[in-house]
């Protein structure tokens, strides 16, 4: 340790003593909320204490001798939610003493509250009697909206073109995006059974990876402050949305509302963590915090929203005596389609069908007195439709395909055994295939039309049409493999360090099932027509084959002038052949064909 003081310290007592006040014109910008932001949200507000309470409506009415029996109930129904620390009963003046209707209960804290009105509003007490319940502060914000209608300002109209050229395209090619070069690029194809077709490239167009909505108008792009949309004939920037740290997306069905997630921290004020935004205007229609979605989830295990119709399925695990269940929900009105009730319930899966005909729900349960997981599969028939089943153990895996019939029972059209597959791939048009091992198989007669391979493939995308499949090996392969339909291959294309490939999709068609069932009646008259095309594609494409290499042959013999005329002591026989005077005629004459005739007395003539 040092001895502090034999250390010498300057000190200068002439220097000016400083000053902390402020000059007489200064100015203080900086206001509580940035000094004490903190301290200032912790102050008591005027809500305190009443944003505790909730008004029920539709109470029944009754006198003094049933309303301790209605307060019993009363009570059961609503400490579900928390603590009521005080209850009040309104009731009529007079000799009867009614109650009014409505009652007045007070809970431990604001959030109490907010669960009693989410789960009790819409209680029906009895055939003459719903609850309605809402929190008490909500009938000051309601009363302190203005009566006086004003007019929203006419915001002026953007053009943002032709938002579905890609579906006039006069071949009908389909179009895909391609992540490669780990991610430093983004292109935007035209399929072609030759050779892609470049749409739209960009370098450094998303920072992670793109998301096409649901009818292909938009293409999303991730950025650190949030998401962009693109559209149109150049793919120009139609809205974009701020969320920082934002890594997951979901649009509507619709494409009316598109909802964005960041696991970043929101703030209590103002929840930030997951988004709902409107598309055509960009606006925040509502955000929620974190936390409500663990809740969510925590009750609501997954859903799945149906491809075909405004049905939500949703299962929700075992809770003591109470058996797990899952549930079709017709939305906006939240109408319960059906409920099925399961037990022994570990975990579901919710598959729809692409139309949204079936909805399977693979079950793993553990029966009561076994070890182990059993696996079933319950079957909600919204139409009517096919479904394919893997089972069995590998390397004995079995594919099942599945009909289920008008009368609901279900029958097996076919089983492939002893297959090499863990995942099926329903193409938009009925066919399937399974994992490395490519089977693919027409669902009509369930005829195993081609068995092919691609080594370590993970990624199957059936093209919206049904016509293509693309198959790749996510961040291990620079390629991305196209297939027809029936198995054939048709490209390889390579790409640097290959990331994402997804077909862009396309919304429903416009024509009717009878206008469809007359095209495929004329099926084979239009079949001709496409063949005629086809031959002249190919003979357009190897027209331009044949310029191609004759362009680079030129270009060849271009550049090795330099080294023809050292080779040949400088004599530049382009000029000669330039010349035709120079040239010098030589006749060569070589025997082609030798043939033998028989003589006039040779018994081949007669």
């Amino acid at each position: 340790m040092h001895d502090t003081e034999d250390m010498p310290v300057d000190v200068d007592f002439d220097e000016e003593e400083p000053s902390f006040s402020d000059p007489e014109d200064f100015e203080d910008d900086v206001d509580d909320e940035e000094l004490l932001g903190d301290l200032l949200r912790e102050k008591p507000q005027e809500a305190d204490g009443i944003d505790s309470v909730v008004v029920v409506d539709n109470v029944p009415q009754v006198g003094p001798e049933r309303l301790e029996k209605l307060k019993n109930v009363i009570h059961k129904i609503f400490s579900k939610f928390g603590k009521i620390t005080n209850e009040f009963y309104p009731t009529v003046d007079g000799p009867e003493g009614l109650t009014k209707g409505y009652i007045f209960l007070e809970y431990g804290a604001p959030t109490q509250a907010l669960e009693a009105v989410k789960n009790a509003d819409g209680y029906k007490l009895d055939k003459q009697h719903t609850f309605r319940v809402n929190v008490f502060t909500d009938f000051d914000k309601y009363m302190s909206i203005s009566d006086e209608w004003e007019t929203p300002e006419k915001q002026p109209f953007k053009d943002f073109g032709n938002m579905r050229h890609w579906m006039e395209d006069p071949d009908c090619r389909d179009q895909y995006s391609v992540i490669y070069e780990s991610g430093e690029r983004t292109a935007i194809f035209n399929n072609d059974a030759k050779d892609p077709i470049v749409s739209e490239e960009r370098a450094r167009w998303t920072e992670t990876y793109v998301r096409w909505s649901p009818k292909g108008t938009y293409l999303a792009t991730f950025h650190q402050r949030g998401i962009a949309l693109w559209g149109g004939e150049k793919f120009k920037q139609i809205q974009r949305f701020s969320h920082q740290g934002v890594s997951l997306i979901d649009f509507s069905p619709c494409e009316r509302y598109v909802v964005t997630f960041s696991p970043l921290m929101d703030t209590k004020e103002d929840p930030q963590a997951i988004i709902i935004w409107d598309i055509l205007t960009g606006q925040k229609k509502r955000g929620f915090h974190c936390e409500s979605l663990t809740t969510h989830l925590s009750v609501f295990m997954d859903f799945s929203w149906s491809p075909g119709d405004n049905i939500i399925a949703f299962w929700v695990p075992e809770d003591k005596d109470i058996p797990a269940r899952v549930t079709l929900m017709q939305l906006p009105s939240r109408q319960e389609i059906r409920v099925r009730n399961l037990f022994n319930v570990v975990d579901c899966k919710l598959h729809w069908q692409r139309q949204g005909d079936y909805l399977c729900v693979k079950v793993d349960r553990t029966p009561k007195g076994t070890q182990g997981v059993v696996t079933n599969f319950e079957i909600f028939r919204m139409r009517e439709k096919q479904f394919a089943v893997l089972h069995g153990e590998s390397p004995r895996i079995n594919a099942s395909f599945y009909h289920v019939k008008n009368n609901g029972k279900i029958e097996l059209i076919k089983m492939f055994d002893k297959q090499q597959a863990n995942s099926i791939f329903w193409s938009p048009q009925d066919s399937s295939c399974m994992n490395g091992a490519l089977a693919f198989v027409d669902t009509s007669d369930c005829t195993m039309m081609n068995m092919v391979e691609h080594y370590m493939a993970s990624d199957v995308e059936w093209d919206p049409t049904g016509r293509y499949l693309v198959t790749s090996v996510s961040c291990l392969d620079n390629a991305y493999w196209l297939w027809t339909f029936q198995g054939r291959l048709l490209q390889k294309n390579n790409k640097d360090r290959f990331c994402q490939l997804l077909w862009r999709p396309r919304p429903a068609t416009l024509l009717t099932q009878d206008s469809i069932k007359v095209i495929k009646k004329d099926l084979k008259k239009y079949s001709k027509i496409f063949e005629q095309k086809d031959r002249l594609s190919q003979s357009k494409a190897s027209r331009e084959l044949v310029d191609k290499r004759r362009k680079a042959a030129l270009q060849q013999h271009h550049e090795q002038k330099t080294a023809r005329l050292q080779l040949r002591g400088g004599v530049d026989t382009d000029e000669l052949d330039s010349n035709t005077d120079d040239w010098e005629e030589e006749t060569i004459e070589f025997l082609s064909t030798k043939k033998s005739f028989p003589s006039e007395s040779s018994p081949l003539r007669r």
